[in-house]
């Protein structure tokens, strides 16, 4: 890849093809800016993953470059990857709206790296100046406060990046709304490119305001004689809020579970965002101690995350709070990608524990914080972009979107669907594609390990959908014998005791693999000796079965 000395480049290190990773980038000359840094929630097939981050190697290559990182708003998608980011170059400064700063504090304390992080609180009027780049924001709406579009300013025009954002003319929490007139002032000053937020891009219509939604939850809890367990991101201070609004309404006392969730409502009202009277919280002795009707659960787990508060309830395993007859679960969120089949069975399984189940936008107890169509239609009339690049969603998304971008005035030639890595060039009067980057997905397992490898996870699929067979041999190389064995061991492959024939069998072919590789007049290397039994035995085994099981050969040398 080369970059002109006359041109700026934009490529995303994640967040387009997919929900989530979201990470884009503007390069001149030897300035980078970096616009949000996110995870990705794993699919069910990326077994003992907890998250999904991008490639930084382009960045840590070019680390001398980078001037900031700016965040357009909290939410894990934006945010998840910046302590990992910070581990491999952590001169970067980081940029961040206050609510949005309180949630990164946390994850960095959690990595032992707040001490050494220059962080800073930005604003709408923030100005941020370095050589050649500069940046601004502008206000916009979504489902958690201080959310932000970044404005990235080159010798060519503006790079804007809306963030996630939806036009809410009425949003809650004495959050301001949309500034429009900075939008439109950005697009009278001149903007080179576009990259806006695609998620709804399906959606036909204007999205709901989040005032819509506090109504509609408002009137269901307080119609609600039981126990109430509200569920929601912990994030989503909006619907955090007007849960406890309801609740105060209603005389009932409140509960949090969730290190998440405790942390969200703390940085709340740190920030001034929750007013809560005093004696409204109570620990779990004393929410299990009242009336059901006078008691509400705030909880995570919304997405069906088995070690989520929520999850433990469901399943009994909770130390302080079990389900009760009459118990209303509220779902106050939709599932991510990926997701819905475990928030289903989480449903299922409160329902089968006796509690009554409200989820879905059926019960308007959810609205979505992405703009539809015709906001993405008007998000595009105000920036009058020359060039148009949808991010934030899956290839049919950003498709849609270039289409709706054309309906509001740009050029069909001047509209990229891009994918991750891929950079563009934009010059006075042209725009190219100038190459690649690395921008692959790296996975975290549970333990909080970074880049767990692709090979580590195929291993994980083939055992849990194959199982696995270990043979066991003790062999005498000098002799060329085979001492004890070889044995054959089953585990998730087949029953043996119901499979001797093929057990026996399978010890057969060992033997002879062995046999036949100690006698060569060459001496077989070990790792040539093992490969020849995971080839032979595989073969043999799929014969049988179909199936192809994890081989492990243990060979044992008698010295």
């Amino acid at each position: 890849m080369r970059i002109k000395n006359n041109e700026v480049a934009i490529f995303a290190i994640g967040g387009l093809h997919e929900i989530g990773k979201n990470m884009y980038c503007v390069q001149y000359q030897d300035e980078i800016v970096i616009m949000d840094c996110g995870i990705k929630f794993p699919e069910d097939n990326l077994l003992g993953i907890n998250y999904v981050i991008s490639d930084y190697s382009y960045l840590v290559k070019n680390r001398k470059k980078i001037k900031a990182l700016v965040v357009s708003h909290g939410h894990e998608d934006h945010i998840g990857g910046i302590p990992f980011l910070l581990e491999k170059i952590p001169e970067i400064p980081v940029y961040a709206t206050p609510f949005a700063l309180a949630l990164i504090r946390g994850k960095l304390d959690e990595h032992g790296i707040l001490s050494t992080t220059e962080i800073h609180e930005e604003h709408e009027d923030t100005v941020l100046k370095f050589n050649k780049l500069s940046v601004s924001f502008f206000r916009t709406t979504h489902s958690i406060p201080d959310t932000l579009g970044i404005a990235v300013h080159t010798p060519l025009g503006a790079v804007i990046f809306t963030g996630d954002f939806k036009f809410d003319l009425t949003p809650v929490m004495n959050q301001p709304a949309p500034d429009f007139q900075r939008m439109a002032k950005l697009g009278d000053e001149g903007v080179l490119a576009l990259l806006s937020d695609s998620t709804n891009a399906e959606v036909s219509q204007f999205t709901k305001s989040e005032r819509f939604v506090a109504k509609s939850l408002h009137d269901i809890i307080t119609g609600i004689d039981g126990r109430i367990i509200f569920a929601t991101f912990a994030s989503n201070l909006y619907r955090v809020s007007t849960a406890i609004e309801a609740a105060i309404d209603t005389g009932r006392k409140v509960a949090i579970f969730g290190r998440s969730m405790e942390n969200g409502v703390q940085n709340g009202i740190d920030l001034g965002y929750l007013n809560l009277p005093k004696g409204l919280i109570v620990d779990s002795d004393e929410i299990n101690r009242l009336p059901p009707e006078k008691a509400m659960i705030l909880c995570t787990g919304s997405q069906g995350e088995p070690l989520a508060a929520l999850s433990r309830i469901a399943n009994g395993t909770h130390r302080q709070i079990s389900l009760q007859p009459n118990d209303t679960v509220i779902f106050s969120s939709n599932p991510i990608p990926g997701n819905t089949l475990s928030v289903n069975h989480l449903i299922n399984k409160l329902m089968e524990g006796g509690a009554n189940v409200i989820h879905g936008r059926v019960n308007n107890v959810h609205t979505s914080g992405h703009g539809g169509q015709e906001e993405l239609k008007m998000m595009v009339r105000l920036a009058k972009p020359k060039y148009m690049i949808p991010v934030h969603g899956e290839y049919r998304m950003q498709v849609i979107h270039t289409e709706l971008a054309q309906e509001a005035g740009v050029p069909a030639e001047n509209t990229f669907v891009l994918s991750n890595g891929e950079v563009i060039c934009f010059g006075p009067d042209s725009a190219r594609i100038a190459g690649h980057i690395p921008a692959g997905d790296v996975y975290v397992d549970t333990s909080g390990t970074a880049d767990v490898g692709n090979v580590v996870v195929h291993d994980r699929q083939v055992l849990s959908e194959e199982g696995l067979v270990v043979a066991v041999a003790t062999v005498d190389y000098k002799h060329k014998r085979v001492l004890a064995g070889p044995d054959i061991l089953s585990r998730g492959f087949v029953y043996m005791r119901e499979s001797t024939e093929l057990i026996s069998q399978a010890q057969k072919h060992v033997y002879h693999v062995l046999r036949n590789e100690m006698a060569k007049p060459d001496k077989s290397k070990d790792s040539d000796i093992r490969k020849a039994i995971v080839d032979n035995l595989s073969d043999f085994l799929y014969s049988k079965t179909e199936r192809r099981p994890m081989i492990l050969p243990m060979i044992i040398e008698k010295k």
